[in-house]
């Protein structure tokens, strides 16, 4: 049998978006469609790419004092209904048990849409004193959400995530850990994933149901629509409330405590694909990439080659390396599918090379390729992630500057999008009308108000000419 030598076509960005990210998904076997619609299957790759995801955010949240718990799946109906606006928030999107094997339940419970309402009732379980705070937990689990319209990774009707719950004494330490969070979520994603976001804090109209304030970071993909990659919600005490979470102060006086939530899931995956990915696959960002290095020897059934290259692995072995040894394909179409599966470098070792002293490396983010010494292999190398990683993120944040224009009317604002799509930076009055009204005639949410405000040479609302103080970020969005 012949060697194979190509790898499958992707469609082209440029010709269909939503066509290309499917292709890069599928074909990379990141992930496969499950059985049940909207449902995915993440394939080892694609869980490989979480775990390094998941490895960076745990670090930093026990770093700052958290701890993993676990809590059920299944939450009773009572539960969800106690607190009202949270329920109205959840309801379309819950999946309902009604069944315990043949036998009716006398009461539904609901697969979590997330675990607000469980964890509140087992706080107010644990807590009667003021010493036992703050409560700082995390739970890594999976989430059912109904969803109408489901793309892998982006949204589906599982997800996996984490979700951080604490509890304090104050609003202001609450309000502390709320904002804390949401730069630690910022830090790990321009870090790590190399995905520049603009962080601030959501309108009452997209804010987390049941929240006093939520706070996002979000992120330009590649086509100009914006994702959500993150949230933290300050809750204050309208859960305590709901639920009795209730201590002894230090004046021996019975409160209620405050409460936080922050989340971020499987969806980043998702984000990382469409910020760095390009027509030949993906593009990882070293720090988070499944494999970092791939060695492809050359005229491998030549005496000394894969010696040589098992030389090579043992020299890289502190880093996520991979030794393509696979007689069945020729080094072509190899080269070809860890450029598509998005390794960020690729190095080349036969024959010559090896009778030259050196190997030839090749940089995924740029195609650049250089010949480098033997010996001096290992710091290449590494300074090489280093500089893919940085160069990463520069080229997003270029890109997300290139596509942020600043407009002072709808005008302007319509021109803008009907240009390029893209963050459209405005000045907004508060008003929820006037946000509606901006997405009715743009399709624009509005996708927080940042905390970094700027002068854009006004000082009046976008939609209604009103005074306005405040400068939001408004954007198509997945």
């Amino acid at each position: 049998m012949g060697k194979k030598k190509k790898v499958q076509a992707i469609t082209p960005m440029g010709e269909d978006f939503a066509r290309w990210y499917t292709d890069v998904i599928t074909k990379t076997e990141m992930v496969d469609y499950a059985p049940v619609k909207g449902f995915m299957v993440i394939r080892p790759y694609g869980y490989a790419l979480w775990e390094n995801i998941q490895a960076a955010f745990d670090k930093r949240f026990k770093e700052t004092g958290h701890q993993n718990m676990y809590f059920p799946l299944l939450i009773p109906e009572s539960f969800l209904n106690k607190e009202k606006e949270h329920v109205e928030g959840f309801a379309p999107e819950v999946a309902w048990v009604t069944h315990g094997g043949e036998n009716e339940l006398a009461e539904r419970l609901c697969i979590r849409p997330t675990s607000e309402t469980i964890i509140c009732s087992m706080y107010a379980k644990w807590l009667k004193s003021y010493r036992q705070l703050p409560f700082l937990y995390n739970q890594w689990a999976n989430v059912v959400r109904w969803e109408k319209t489901t793309r892998p990774f982006l949204r589906t009707s599982e997800f996996l995530w984490q979700e951080g719950h604490t509890v304090h004494a104050t609003f202001e330490e609450a309000q502390e850990e709320t904002l804390q969070m949401i730069d630690i979520y910022r830090e790990i994603c321009e870090d790590y994933l190399a995905m520049p976001v603009v962080v601030g804090q959501k309108s009452e109209k997209e804010k987390f149901a049941g929240a006093h304030a939520t706070y996002t970071i979000e992120a330009l993909m590649h086509d100009g629509q914006a994702l959500q990659s993150g949230t933290s919600h300050n809750l204050a005490d309208h859960f305590a409330k709901a639920f009795g979470i209730k201590f002894l102060n230090k004046e021996e006086k019975e409160q209620y405590a405050y409460s936080t939530s922050w989340g971020v899931s499987t969806r980043l995956i998702g984000g990382i694909i469409m910020v760095h990915g390009d027509d030949y696959g993906l593009v990882f960002p070293p720090k988070i990439a499944p494999t970092q290095v791939v060695i492809i020897p050359i005229a491998q059934h030549k005496e000394g080659v894969l010696d040589k290259a098992n030389e090579l692995k043992n020299k890289l072995s502190d880093l996520r390396v991979l030794l393509d040894d696979n007689e069945a394909y020729s080094p072509g179409w190899k080269f070809n599918q860890w450029e598509m599966k998005g390794v960020p470098v690729r190095i080349e070792i036969g024959p010559k090379d090896i009778e030259n002293g050196q190997c030839v490396i090749a940089r995924r983010d740029t195609s650049e390729k250089i010949s480098v010494s033997l010996d001096e292999v290992e710091n290449k190398v590494k300074e090489l992630l280093d500089e893919i990683q940085s160069n990463m993120y520069n080229k997003a944040l270029k890109h997300r500057e290139e596509h942020t224009k600043a407009a002072k009317d709808m005008d302007e604002f319509k021109k803008v999008q009907s240009e390029a799509l893209g963050f459209v930076k405005a000045m907004w009055c508060g008003c929820a009308e006037c946000e509606e009204k901006i997405k009715e005639e743009t399709g624009a949410t509005l996708r927080c108000v940042p905390f970094k405000q700027e002068d854009i040479g006004s000082d009046t609302c976008v939609y209604c000419g009103k005074k306005a103080d405040k400068l939001a970020y408004f954007a198509r969005a997945y």
